[in-house]
Formats: structure tokens, sequence, C-alpha cells
């Protein structure tokens, strides 16, 4: 068993993840950290602190899988939203992305897809205007 880690590592490992997967852009976390900043702590220390900073996947594939899982869900749009924006922080194309959602369509069905894809194509807007 390894030796367990402070949560102030975690927290620093976290949040150094999320700058660079997200630009710094993160709403939803900013969104709840002045009413519950245990919650937004809680997620930055085990999603991006424990989660994303593994190995054996790379940051581009993790964020697909992330993309994929967020659309499946259906009521996740705020995420949805941010995790479209990282993805292209880390690299991953349009194409990339368009075809994560594609993906879920046998899976989770065309109205989660298709939700799905209006909020990728407001993001792609939003990005090639900015």
């Amino acid at each position: 068993m390894s030796t367990p880690q402070s949560a102030d590592d975690r927290l620093g490992r976290g949040l150094a993840e999320l700058a660079r997967i997200t630009g710094g852009h993160t709403p939803h976390l900013d969104a709840v950290d002045g009413i519950a900043p245990d919650l937004a702590r809680y997620a930055v220390e085990f999603a991006f602190g424990d989660i994303y900073a593994r190995g054996g996947l790379t940051t581009p594939e993790r964020q697909l899988i992330t993309l994929g899982v967020l659309a499946a869900l259906g009521d996740a749009e705020p995420q949805l939203a941010a995790h479209v924006r990282a993805a292209f922080t880390v690299g991953l194309t349009v194409e990339q992305v368009v075809e994560a959602v594609m993906h879920i369509v046998p899976f989770a069905g065309f109205p989660r897809a298709l939700n799905a894809m209006t909020v990728v194509e407001r993001i792609v807007a939003e990005t090639a205007t900015a």
C-alpha cells in the first residue's frame, strides 16, 4: 500500500493539474467555492489531484473519457462545457471532441448526444470568436 499523502499535497497537485488542463477557467468550481468551499476543494483534490494526476493514460485520453462520461450523463452541461474547453487546451481537435460525443449514441442515446453536441458547438463558436 502506498503512503498516504497529505491534503496539502493532493490540493497542490490538483490545482496544478486543473490549471494545466483548463488554463485556469473553472466557472463550475468557482460557482460553489463561496457557499461550499469544501466541495470545490474535494473536487480538486480527488478528481484532479488523485485521478487526473495518475499514470497510464495521457491527458488527452483522460479528457476524451471525461467528455464521453459527461455527455452520457446528460445533466452535466456546465462541467461538459468546461471539459470541452479543457479538451482544446490539452490539444484535442474539434473532430476528436465531436467523435467522442458521437461515440456515446449507441450507449446513451440520441437525446444525450444531441444535447452534448449543442454544448460542443457553443464552445467551438465561443473559441472561434475569442
